[in-house]
């Protein structure tokens, strides 16, 4: 298989010092080492493309396909330079799943804002870059004139830690703008609230997790239903984890904490047995060797199982553990910046992030087509508010992998 920008059988050193933007898709995909330069020339230098993708059981094409929006994105991003007083910066990471037919919906709004006379820019990249790409807006000499108007993203890395973009939260800078008062009825009923009491961040949906079973290799052993099911010892050894997404794994270990507390976090890593992506993880019981009997992965990727096989998708009854996207939002009176959050905040987006991502969004007249029964497990802003989410982050990494050790 080759690439006109680069060959499989290229080695990770030629490619990261031709694209040296492919850095953070290697880091985030399972080779950290790739980020430091001396390990790069001894790592990098002796493995290829084709043996990577195969040691970390990442599909090839799939890989090269990170890799070339990774190639794309920054030749889009040296084109655009530097911000515009007047103009409108929306930065973000996208799901890979809607990156591409939601770019298409910027596009479309896009030629119609600047016909307009509006000044508009979007940098959105592939979730699986990661947020390195983003460092130079959390520079500690940065202002707030400085960084994006908006920024769009998973996870808690980015919005709460206190040196990144969560050093601006306590100056105001941010607010949240969604369009509509009341949520989804998904996302505000009697157990659940996806509205930010202080104000400060606005919600669109959720990636949330669930449990994909390969009843062949359970071996005798019942299929769990709970969480707490799925830190029983005899499930050591028998899970597949989705490390290498940060920002769904993060929240896995958050919520378990919170709910479970330290020793919750010991058995997870004990627990582990792989960690696939998961789209190879649909298609693991295909595999020779060892196949894990769990894999916890986002929801999306269940819609690949094939019916009546042995691969069985179950929504953990005590709620699917969720990975907010978080819009994050200037107080701005720049002109046409409430259009934008209005396209953000749409139907049209909301469905589209729901019907074909199958991130849950929280627009109150989207069908989510998700059965009341399946509750969602969301950490809740108190204890959000409560604890610094970084530092528990950090924390919470350290105990599982002490119970990976083990």
């Amino acid at each position: 298989m080759t690439d006109k920008r680069f060959q499989t059988t290229d080695t990770l050193l030629e490619i990261t010092e031709k694209f040296p933007e492919t850095i953070t898709v290697f880091k985030a995909n399972g080779f950290p080492q790739m980020e430091d330069p001396e390990k790069r020339k001894l790592f990098g230098a002796k493995i290829t493309l084709e043996v990577a993708a195969g040691f970390r059981q990442i599909d090839l094409s799939s890989f090269v396909s990170l890799l070339e929006s990774a190639i794309d994105d920054h030749a889009e991003l040296l084109k655009t330079g530097h911000k515009d007083k007047d103009e409108i910066l929306v930065k973000g990471l996208l799901p890979c799943p809607i990156r591409l037919p939601l770019s298409e919906q910027v596009e479309q709004f896009t030629e119609k804002f600047i016909a307009k006379g509006n000044k508009v820019r979007f940098e959105l990249q592939a979730a699986s870059m990661g947020v390195d790409w983003l460092k130079d807006d959390w520079n500690p000499s940065k202002k707030a004139e400085d960084i994006a108007d908006m920024y769009i993203s998973a996870g808690f890395d980015m919005f709460f830690d206190e040196a990144k973009l969560g050093r601006f939260k306590s100056d105001n800078v941010f607010s949240a703008q969604m369009p509509y008062k009341n949520l989804n009825p998904d996302f505000q009923n009697d157990y659940i609230d996806l509205r930010d009491p202080m104000n400060h961040y606005s919600v669109l949906g959720v990636v949330p997790a669930v449990f994909l079973v390969n009843e062949k290799e359970l071996n005798g052993r019942k299929i769990p239903k709970t969480w707490q099911d799925i830190l029983s010892p005899e499930y050591e050894k028998s899970v597949s984890l989705p490390i290498g997404d940060f920002d769904l794994f993060n929240a896995i270990l958050l919520s378990l904490y919170k709910l479970y507390g330290e020793e919750s976090l010991k058995k997870l890593g004990r627990s582990l047995m792989v960690d696939m992506h998961p789209s190879q993880m649909v298609k693991s019981h295909k595999k020779q060797g060892a196949r894990p009997a769990i894999t916890i992965m986002p929801y999306f990727f269940t819609k690949m199982v094939k019916e009546g096989g042995v691969m069985k998708a179950i929504w953990p009854e005590d709620g699917a553990i969720v990975s907010p996207i978080f819009m994050l939002t200037k107080s701005s009176n720049k002109k046409g910046f409430s259009e934008i959050i209005d396209l953000f905040c749409s139907k049209t987006v909301g469905e589209l992030m729901s019907h074909q991502g199958l991130f849950p969004s929280t627009h109150p007249e989207v069908d989510n087509k998700i059965e009341p029964t399946k509750k969602y497990n969301w950490i809740g802003w108190d204890f959000i508010y409560q604890n610094n989410i970084q530092a528990l982050v950090n924390k919470c990494e350290n105990i599982f992998n002490q119970g990976l050790k083990e």
